[in-house]
């Protein structure tokens, strides 16, 4: 495996029963990188992760995380990751230091004592490390778990949707402490559904229903899509939004505030649909298609897996 690869794998695939749930996935993540992956509920990002971090199986595929075999070295992967999981996963009747110690005592990280104390200190836990965990809001919750991810010196990072239900300020520190962390050679691979989140990433991948549909940066990704923008601004916009939609050249019809996006593929069809419904009252400009127009575009010509 080339050395600035932390992640590079090929064709990696995952079934339960006869529903392909992760369809022939190929990605690269550079160490150092924060690679975002992005995608709907039910895409198929979280089972691609425990591949990743050896707590699944692929049914198909070949390559490797952090240099060990995805297939045969699932015990040598483990060892190196720190693993964030969608839902608080640590002892709730345990204080943040007793948690600590708890996942140290599993790594078997050396002089333990001064390692839970270091990890403390680095998420500004040290003033609460008495504290219950079941006491603990959602921020310093997500705090701990990033301490315990972090306990063992890991070189990979896994975070699946480790932000969701985080206030502004606490997601806006956890980021900061992702860019140094990456700084410093850490690689993190972070799902979400916060564009804003999405955009802070190096590069990008877009999963739905099982298939990686778009990746590389945000401006490679935005190109990619080929989405053409309109916004639209004055009164009465719920009824011109109906009148929009289903005309030729229209994808989609997005209320932004008092605004609405009006996107599609095709920039001649969709400035004729426009033409139609122009009148005095409405102010439109053509604009740089955004990442959550991309997302929504993605998401409603991508092909359904449940069956």
């Amino acid at each position: 495996m080339p050395t600035d690869l932390a992640i590079d794998v090929t064709g990696v695939t995952k079934r339960f029963g006869e529903k392909t749930v992760v369809n022939a996935i190929d990605l690269q993540v550079r160490r150092g990188e924060i690679y975002g992956f992005l995608g709907p509920n039910g895409s198929g990002k979280t089972t691609f992760i425990r591949m990743l971090c050896g707590l699944l199986t692929p049914d198909a595929g070949t390559g490797t995380c952090l240099g060990h075999d995805l297939l045969t070295e699932q015990a040598a992967i483990k060892r190196h990751v720190g693993y964030m999981t969608q839902r608080f996963s640590y002892y709730e009747d345990l204080s943040i230091r007793e948690n600590l110690d708890f996942i140290a005592r599993i790594y078997a990280v050396p002089d333990r004592p001064s390692a839970v104390q270091r990890s403390l200190e680095r998420l500004g836990l040290a003033n609460r490390s008495h504290q219950l965990a079941g006491e603990l809001s959602g921020g310093w919750k997500q705090r701990l778990a990033l301490a315990a991810c972090l306990i063992h010196s890991p070189q990979l990072l896994l975070l699946d949707e480790p932000t969701a239900g985080v206030d502004p300020k606490a997601r806006r520190e956890f980021w900061d402490e992702i860019h140094q962390l990456a700084a410093d050679g850490l690689t993190v691979l972070i799902t979400t559904h916060y564009m804003d989140e999405a955009e802070r990433c190096h590069r990008l991948g877009y999963i739905a229903y099982g298939s990686l549909l778009a990746r590389g940066t945000l401006d490679e990704v935005l190109a990619t899509a080929r989405l053409v923008t309109w916004t639209v601004s004055g009164p009465d916009l719920r009824a011109l939004a109906d009148t929009l939609r289903g005309r030729p050249g229209v994808e989609q019809v997005v209320a932004f505030g008092n605004t609405l996006h009006v996107s599609g593929r095709d920039a001649t069809k969709l400035e004729a649909a426009i033409a139609a419904v122009r009148d005095p009252r409405h102010e439109w400009q053509r604009i740089r298609s955004g990442l959550e127009d991309v997302f929504i575009s993605l998401m409603d010509e991508a092909k359904d897996n449940f069956s």
